[in-house]
């Protein structure tokens, strides 16, 4: 190991001491069901471990949400050793022969993390997931849409995919993704526009950009469904039974799915009115908790 994921390794293992000790009067987590009831993490994973596809919404610089993510990932595991595939929106699908030489031993991890392209956040974050894939021999599948596609939609538009060579095509969902917009989104899109130097005044490609990224991880995880699927995306993705679901569920429908997502509230006695429903199982963390960025 060398030292830069040393030194990760203790930290993540000085958070989890951290979070047992604390736990009797100040605790780092709460579990509810998506209807506010109070349960438990053994609960949660007997209920996830049923499931065909498990979506795992994430804050993603939240170090309880991704600690517990390699923590529910372990678990199942234990329950499916041989039948369980990990996938991931921070791994994009041009990444997939990468991800899948580095997984099955073929290259180091530092030739995987020199040539793949990586959130900053990996080496905290993302690294334990797919070592644990790697480690387990486990199929890790690089979900989401190479960003430059997701850039070219945020200023043409959907239909300018149509102008794209075939090998470009075959790394994202199939074509015409269907895509309605809502006053939400629109909204929200809106302002992403306006913050990132736009006028506000023009269609909502961002929208259109999200949908190819939920469209094409919706697909990828159809194209590896035959065995149980964990996939972790930040809570936008799946929050509501939206994002990525209702095109996964045309992609392949009948499947048993579970959702969880991670939020922050005050206080972690009850879940706040303006979660429920947001997942099957919501993880509540205090505001004040320490951040990975």
């Amino acid at each position: 190991m060398n030292m830069k994921r040393g030194i990760i390794a203790i930290a993540v293992a000085a958070l989890a001491a951290g979070i047992g000790m604390q736990a009797q009067d100040k605790p780092a987590y709460a579990v509810f069901t998506g209807e506010g009831k109070a349960t438990d993490y053994g609960k949660m994973i007997r209920e996830l471990a049923g499931a065909d596809v498990v979506f795992i919404g994430e804050t993603h610089n939240c170090p309880v949400a991704h600690w517990l993510e390699y923590e529910i990932t372990k678990d199942i595991w234990k329950k499916k050793p041989e039948g369980l595939v990990i996938g991931a929106e921070m791994f994009e699908t041009d990444n997939q022969l990468l991800v899948d030489e580095y997984t099955g031993g073929i290259i180091s991890s530092d030739k995987f993390e020199n040539e793949a392209k990586l959130w900053d956040n990996y080496y905290t974050d993302y690294y334990p997931l797919i070592s644990f894939a790697r480690e387990k021999g486990l199929k890790f599948v690089a979900t989401n849409v190479p960003r430059r596609y997701a850039s070219f939609v945020k200023d043409h538009g959907l239909e300018a995919l149509d102008s794209l060579s075939d090998a470009a095509k075959a790394l994202m969902a199939p074509l015409p993704i269907d895509f309605e917009a809502s006053e939400e989104s629109e909204a929200m899109f809106g302002f992403m526009q306006l913050i990132s130097g736009g006028d506000g005044s023009g269609k909502s490609h961002f929208a259109e950009a999200q949908a190819l990224k939920d469209a094409t991880m919706a697909w990828s995880i159809a194209r590896n469904i035959d065995r149980k699927f964990i996939h972790y995306n930040g809570n936008f993705h799946s929050d509501f039974y939206g994002g990525i679901i209702p095109y996964f569920e045309e992609y392949c429908p009948g499947k048993n799915i579970r959702t969880v997502c991670c939020v922050r509230q005050d206080k972690l006695r009850s879940l706040d009115e303006e979660n429920l429903g947001r997942a099957d199982f919501i993880i509540c963390v205090p505001v004040d908790m320490t951040m990975t960025y």
